[in-house]
């Protein structure tokens, strides 16, 4: 059975109605990919965090895999420790299940309400992309069932590597993930040892963290993206590592495995639009920064602390009002600093707000042809949509795209076939993948038609 639903990304943006169906097991998701047809197909869906329209199908199908929630197996004695999950899993609940033995989840994006599947379609990335790349690295196998209804077990050196590598960052145009198992580290304790530097301005924090970032596990940096002038980008930057026992007081060691997650509640669905506005957000960007310290050293802080403050807040989205936001995030090269630094100028002199502005260094990339990261800077701002946002985006696209940059298909609901092509330069290599395995189109979502993916 399924049912019209209406849908739309964390973003709230371009929502669209879709049959929604929610398989329980792998012989369901088989049999609604045999019945699903090439016209408007189906695309498989977890938690709806993409930003966009990644996890839509208007008027086909869409495959709700949160009822496929099961932790299979952990092991705790193999080497690296690994866990095999179905793939409607979230990293909140295998958080839960790890650290009471001992385990951790090796990337993290910036909120736990990410599925496993949805970490692997999307290959996601955290603090950590520098030292120990993203979610599809630590993937040692995934159960795919394709466009003829049959699973297949797929890993990098084993059978059909292309196919599983275009899945890892496919956008799960390649299939459904049903089922995978991950690579896993060992951990002490829940906590974090975090140093905290305020940054001057733009030109102060990118030498901090080229300098430093080395030197730390996890590294990230909000900035000011509002204040213009002297001031312009300077930050609170944050660098960190896991915390041994030794490392926490005598409080925290009682229970150092305890995973602290408060819930301040859910925000209301009745923020008016205009909100984030350049009052709002000047003022927001000052608290941020000046309540940071200037420096401090070896603070203990937990998960939600250190990876996750926004998931103190559910729906936290809201804040922006009816017509919702849009998160635009890009990557440049390392030698393209300036071009960098003019982005931000940009965004600063445009009269557009962004409150929510997270800067991280990313290491070498993988083998996925459409995996986000590449060495260089990322920057993710969140913009409320209001007239001129599109000017803005067209000029961001203009600078990332001239130093051959690339924006992130995850949060994007924008862009056009043309600039995929050029941000993504192994496009080819993923098409001829997915119409190997796909070649009347089953898998498709309002994405892959915006982008010409079909």
């Amino acid at each position: 059975m399924s049912a019209l639903e209406e849908l739309h990304g964390w973003g709230r943006t371009g929502s669209s109605a879709a049959h929604v169906a929610r398989p329980t097991t792998s012989d369901d998701i088989a049999s609604w990919v045999r019945k699903a047809d090439g016209d408007r197909g189906l695309i498989a869906r977890g938690l709806g965090r993409s930003y966009g329209d990644a996890a839509q199908n208007a008027g086909g199908t869409a495959l709700d895999l949160t009822a496929m929630h099961r932790i299979l197996t952990i092991d705790a004695e193999s080497e690296p420790p690994t866990v095999i999950t179905e793939a409607g899993v979230s990293l909140d609940s295998l958080m839960r299940a790890l650290l009471p033995c001992g385990l951790w989840v090796p990337v993290l994006p910036g909120t736990r309400q990410v599925t496993i599947g949805g970490a692997i379609a999307a290959d996601v990335h955290g603090k950590n992309h520098h030292t120990q790349g993203s979610f599809g690295d630590h993937v040692e196998w995934l159960d795919l069932i394709t466009a003829d209804g049959v699973e297949h077990r797929l890993s990098a050196d084993g059978v059909d590597p292309d196919l599983f590598w275009a899945t890892i960052g496919g956008m799960g145009l390649t299939g459904v993930v049903t089922r995978a198992k991950i690579r896993l580290q060992r951990v002490e304790s829940a906590y974090f040892t975090v140093d905290t530097d305020r940054t001057r301005d733009l030109d102060d924090l990118l030498v901090q963290m080229s300098t430093g970032d080395d030197n730390y596990t996890y590294s990230v940096a909000w900035f000011d993206a509002v204040t213009r002038g002297r001031g312009l980008g300077r930050a609170v930057l944050t660098r960190g590592e896991k915390a041994k026992l030794e490392d926490l007081p005598a409080k925290l060691r009682r229970d150092p495995m305890k995973f602290a997650a408060p819930n301040f509640g859910t925000f209301p669905d009745l923020f008016p639009s205009g909100l984030v506005n350049r009052a709002t957000g000047k003022a927001f960007s000052l608290a941020w920064y000046f309540k940071a310290p200037k420096h401090r050293v070896g603070e203990i802080q937990n998960i939600t602390q250190f990876f996750h403050p926004l998931d103190m807040f559910l729906e936290w989205n809201r804040v922006y009002g009816p017509p919702g936001f849009l998160q635009y995030q890009f990557a440049v090269p390392f030698s393209a600093a300036e071009t960098f630094a003019e982005c931000v100028r940009e965004i600063a002199n445009s009269g557009q707000i962004s409150c929510i502005n997270v800067l991280k260094r990313f290491g070498e990339g993988n083998a996925s042809p459409l995996s986000f990261p590449t060495p260089g800077w990322t920057l993710a701002v969140d913009f409320p949509i209001t007239d001129g946002l599109d000017r803005l985006c067209r000029r961001l696209d203009e600078l990332v795209l001239g130093v051959g940059g690339r924006v992130y298909l995850a949060k994007d609901s924008r862009i056009d076939a043309d600039a995929l092509r050029l941000m993504y330069p192994r496009l080819d290599d993923f098409l001829a993948v997915r119409r190997r395995v796909d070649p009347d189109g089953i898998f498709v979502s309002d994405l892959a038609r915006r982008l010409n993916l079909v």
